[in-house]
């Protein structure tokens, strides 16, 4: 089997997946997965979608990510494993879609506008 490539976002985190068949290695920018996301939250997540399709040690994953902060790469990457495991075998497509892996989460950081202070928040009005 050659690679399957996919890609995942989320606000402005990048992932590129690369899945093979192995023993279940996850390689995150050329470190390994416990060691790049320390915190057991960012681990669970990014196994997530090899729990739900009981895939967790047939595939070697390699991952380049870039942008955002650690959650927001974390869940890039549950993104691009869930759209990497739908090109490969499309009989999971159903089980990571009712969870919601399938769904790119839109919500991005509002810019700020002018003569604001922030996004929507205003300078204090003064009436004298």
């Amino acid at each position: 089997m050659a690679y399957i490539n996919a890609t995942g976002r989320r606000k402005t985190a990048i992932a590129r997946i690369y899945l093979k068949d192995g023993n279940g290695a996850i390689m995150i920018n050329g470190k390994k997965y416990e060691e790049y996301f320390p915190a057991k939250l960012r681990q669970f997540v990014i196994e997530q979608p090899l729990d739900v399709t009981n895939t967790l040690g047939k595939y070697d994953i390699m991952v380049n990510v870039k942008g955002g902060g650690l959650t927001g790469q974390a869940e890039a990457i549950r993104l691009g494993i869930s759209r990497a495991l739908v090109k490969d075998n499309s009989e999971v497509k159903p089980s990571l879609k009712t969870v919601g892996f399938l769904t790119r989460n839109p919500k991005m950081v509002e810019r700020k506008k002018f003569g604001h202070k922030k996004a929507r928040k205003s300078f204090q009005f003064s009436k004298r």
